[in-house]
């Protein structure tokens, strides 16, 4: 079931929303009848850290300074700079 608010009402009731949002209702906040946001529930996320070990190749190469890249940060700085 969709349960859609204004955002007035969201503001005035928004422990009740969430309680709404967590219990697996589906929760609409909208200007003038116009849908803005859902309000849902948090769901965690694990991180692993070197997920992608000795699944990513690359030398150190991707380290060095892009012409390109200074050149849009700094503008041209002469072939002397690079």
């Amino acid at each position: 079931m969709t349960y859609v608010v204004n955002i007035h009402e969201a503001k005035t009731h928004l422990s009740r929303l969430i309680e709404r949002a967590v219990n697996g209702e589906h929760v609409v906040i909208a200007k003038s009848g116009k849908p803005l946001v859902d309000l849902v529930p948090h769901h965690e996320q694990t991180v692993i850290f070197g997920g992608l070990k000795d699944q990513l190749e690359y030398d150190d190469s991707v380290f060095d300074i892009d012409p390109d890249i200074q050149e849009m940060f700094y503008g041209d700085t002469g072939a002397s700079a690079r």
